[in-house]
């Protein structure tokens, strides 16, 4: 499917969606999406790569939410160190019919700025063009993907443009995706005392292609010595997961209507 095809793909379906999301919904499937792979290792910190964090966080988390509500379908879009293009990771999504989607990702800055922590969930948006930055970062990978130029014509990661057009996408799923980045935020805060550096509307790619809420969680700095240590940890791992399930668990009582 083409970047333009996927307009279309997007219009129809939110003219058969808005009715039901406008009623509420039971949260039944969650695409759980490892963050980068196999020759695509993401940021990189002293100890680690992007890639391995999130898949070892991404497993934990689909263990976690199996163990406490077993009632919910979890789906990954990679359990190893495997290559997966990022429109293929929101197929995945919309071909199972999720009824949510959260990526696994850490965050970085630039030598220089190794000080600069903290959490932030990510929604589909554009927002500002001058703070797409993570934006960006996370879609640059389409450039080693085979093929890319046709599977998305159209859109140049580069290019503020592209993420004027995205922007028209994401308003079918932008109050939920919110409302569960806003939890998840809020668990990390209050519950770790984490840095809270928000939730963002960027404009991601996976997330726009997803039909339905979606959010890129930026679990910590690998940039950053301590967070990076923080992340790579099995009681950091364990926060982190914690914080989501709790999410999770309360989003899914706000949108369910009995």
């Amino acid at each position: 499917m083409t970047f333009k095809h996927f307009f279309i793909f997007v219009v129809l379906l939110v003219l058969c969606t808005t009715r039901i999301l406008a009623q509420g919904y039971e949260l039944k499937t969650i695409v759980i999406d490892a963050g980068h792979g196999g020759r695509k290792p993401g940021a990189s910190g002293a100890i680690s790569t992007e890639k391995d964090v999130a898949l070892k966080i991404a497993l934990k988390l689909g263990a976690e939410i199996k163990s406490q509500l077993p009632q919910i379908h979890i789906i990954y879009t990679r359990t190893t160190d495997v290559d997966v293009d990022l429109y293929k990771r929101a197929e995945i999504a919309n071909n199972a019919k999720a009824d949510l989607f959260i990526s696994i990702h850490c965050n970085s800055m630039p030598k220089g700025k190794s000080y600069v922590d903290g959490v932030e969930t990510l929604v589909a948006g554009s927002h500002r063009l001058q703070e797409q930055d993570a934006a960006i970062r996370e879609n640059a990978d389409i450039k080693l993907e085979k093929n890319y130029k046709e599977n998305y014509s159209g859109y140049d990661p580069a290019d503020p443009a592209s993420f004027i057009m995205l922007s028209l996408l994401k308003n079918t799923f932008r109050d939920k995706s919110i409302g569960f980045a806003r939890l998840i935020q809020n668990n990390y805060v209050n519950n770790y005392k984490r840095t809270d550096r928000g939730v963002k509307e960027q404009g991601v790619l996976v997330l726009q292609r997803c039909g339905m809420p979606a959010v890129l969680a930026e679990v910590g700095f690998i940039s950053n010595p301590t967070e990076e240590k923080y992340i790579n940890s099995s009681k950091g791992q364990e926060e982190i997961v914690g914080c989501i399930v709790d999410a999770i668990k309360l989003y899914k009582k706000n949108i369910e209507v009995k």
